[in-house]
């Protein structure tokens, strides 16, 4: 990959900038204890946490390929989780979700090095960010940390009506940017939806690595922490 040739860098949101898992653990640590979870013989919050993560990476691979809803997401999400560990899941009043879908989005943790390292990349090159999260979601996100500041476009992949890894959200967010496949390079922590999205298109793409998982042969090139990103560009 000729890095110096690129002129557009395009970021995904979730598990890459905004760190999903710590953000949900921090939500999820607050309701275990409004809705007193330990009531219902699940044990740590620890558990339900794992649980729920597991839960989530799978369903959130359906919905990329359109094999779900938004909607069937949400629900089974928890619903799946409680079931798995044994509580019936029409226990838990709505509100626990709602709870959550109201609280998660507001928290601001990112990966280490974010803004220095965005910061760093605007200078020299122009940024996009290309999400397969939730309008209202992403937006807050984006907001509440200060993000938006950083990307001259932000396509969400609910308003376009396919997600990554599907060409037309590439397609979509190339034109919407006004650049073209060759001079863009998309950086994500999701072989599918990410790196082999943007690959199947022709575009350059840069695997986030932070958990340090074996790096399959088509990938081209990752990196496990963005601040990597100083050197390779």
């Amino acid at each position: 990959m000729h890095n110096m040739s690129k002129k557009d860098i395009f970021f995904d949101l979730d598990h890459t900038i905004w760190d999903f898992e710590k953000n949900a653990e921090e939500t999820l640590l607050e309701l275990f204890d409004t809705y007193r979870f330990n009531a219902f013989g699940f044990g740590a919050a620890a558990v339900f946490i794992e649980t729920y993560n597991r839960n989530n990476h799978r369903l959130w691979a359906l919905y990329h390929h359109g094999k779900i809803t938004k909607a069937e997401l949400r629900e089974a999400r928890f619903a799946d989780t409680f079931t798995e560990l044994g509580v019936d899941p029409t226990l838990f009043p709505k509100a626990f979700e709602i709870d959550y879908l109201r609280l998660c989005p507001q928290k601001t943790n990112l990966f280490p090095h974010a803004h220095e390292t965005l910061g760093y990349l605007q200078e020299k090159y122009t940024l996009h960010l290309i999400s397969n999260g939730f309008g209202d979601a992403a937006e807050t996100k984006v907001t509440k940390c200060d993000l938006k500041k950083y990307f001259s476009t932000i396509v969400i992949s609910e308003a376009v009506g396919v997600h990554k890894p599907h060409p037309k959200i590439f397609h979509h967010a190339i034109a919407n940017a006004r650049t073209a496949i060759p001079q863009s390079v998309m950086i994500g922590d999701s072989l599918d939806a990410d790196v082999r999205g943007a690959q199947n298109v022709g575009m350059d793409a840069i695997y986030f690595n932070p958990n340090k998982s074996e790096v399959p042969e088509d990938v081209k090139q990752s990196i496990t922490a963005l601040d990597e990103l100083k050197t390779l560009f």
